[in-house]
Order: C-alpha cells, then structure tokens, then sequence
C-alpha cells in the first residue's frame, strides 16, 4: 500500500487563525489525485482520531485543479497558550507521512 509520502510531492501544515490547523496535501500529478484523493485514509473521521478531534468539526476540500486536498480541524488549545508546542502548526503535517492510502 502506498503511503501519502509516496503519493504527495509536497505536505505542509499551518495555523489557520489562533482556533484552527490547516494541512495541505499537494498530490504528485492529477494520475495520483484522481486515483488517492478519496482514499479512506483522508476522510474527517479518520483525520479526527490520529489528530484528537472530532469528526464532525474536520473540514475537507478538494481542488482537482491544483491536485491539492486540504484539510482543516480544531487546534486541541488555542494558539499560543500555557501549554502550546507548536505555534504555527508547521510540524502537524508528519502524523500523515506513514498513513497508509
């Protein structure tokens, strides 16, 4: 099974206003959009278990255009708070390297 590193040229994952994590999947050509975009693996609930949130609040959208997937979900605690490890989100994006299409 190919994993999404395989499939994706390019993850990034960012702040999306100090409440939201957005990530976005830029797929390798549209043969590999077309063919992984729907997968599964990418759908909110289970983008709402490996992140900790739910399901119901994961939002996805596709743009067959770019080959691109975006998806964004609830930060588990505001940006910048007492207990915050990663400000900007940008190290969000790796949980999904592995995750199996």
């Amino acid at each position: 099974m190919p994993t999404i590193k395989d499939v994706c040229r390019h993850l990034r994952s960012k702040a999306a206003g100090p409440f939201w994590v957005t990530i976005d999947l830029f797929f390798d050509g549209p043969d590999n959009f077309a063919k992984y975009s729907e997968s599964p693996a990418l759908q909110p609930d289970r983008i709402a278990a490996l992140y900790g949130t739910d399901a119901r609040l994961v939002k996805r959208f596709s743009v067959a255009s770019l080959n691109v997937v975006k998806i964004s979900y609830p930060r588990t605690s505001p940006q910048g708070g007492m207990i915050e490890r990663d400000m900007h989100c940008g190290q969000q994006y790796v949980r999904l390297l592995g995750v199996e299409l």
